[in-house]
């Protein structure tokens, strides 16, 4: 396994976004926050009173991914990569996040996830599946770069194999990225 390779520019992100109010601080699954947000650092471990004070100060409902929901953000998501000319590698889009694999010539992992929720948020405004004023989406996002060749396989691995069971296989969608020769680019 090839573990570094010497590149000015990503094979690609892992970008992982979640709907709104669905994994507080203090959750049993624990979470990390902005003065733990290290690679492979340890997570807040679970506190249920700051699970309940989170859940105070919510603006809204945690938001679900109901099936026409996923299907129409599966749609926005590969709409988004087409438009902008990014390769999509994986998607996969459950009930209360979405994971995307994909490739930028710009190395701004940030303007595509800002682009995945602005877009998911429209077409299902649209479809007139989402009506509330705020947003359906949590304010940040995970957005790993994959460096080789190798980390954006087990990033595409990890985001069509390893999500649980299938939910409809028209929500999960996967672009195998060939076997690298030269530019990481895609």
């Amino acid at each position: 396994m090839r573990v570094w390779e010497d590149n000015d520019v990503p094979y690609g992100f892992l970008i992982t976004f979640r709907t709104y109010g669905t994994w507080l601080h203090g959750d049993e699954r624990g979470s990390i926050d902005r003065f733990m947000n290290t690679h492979n650092g340890p997570r807040i471990p679970p506190r249920p009173f700051r699970e309940n004070y989170n859940k105070t100060l919510m603006k809204q409902e945690p938001v679900l991914l109901d099936r026409p929901r996923r299907m129409i953000v599966a749609a926005a998501l590969s709409e988004v990569c087409d438009h902008r000319k990014w390769t999509l590698h994986a998607l996969n889009v459950r009930t209360n996040h979405a994971h995307v694999v994909v490739a930028t010539s710009d190395g701004r992992p940030e303007r595509c996830t800002n682009a995945f929720k602005a877009y998911s948020t429209r077409r299902m405004r649209e479809a007139g599946i989402w009506t509330a004023e705020r947003s359906p989406w949590s304010d940040k996002a995970s957005q790993r770069w994959l460096w080789n060749h190798d980390s954006l396989l087990e990033a595409c691995d990890y985001v069509i194999n390893r999500q649980g069971p299938d939910l409809d296989s028209m929500e999960r969608w996967q672009n195998p990225p060939a076997n690298a020769g030269g530019s990481p680019l895609s």
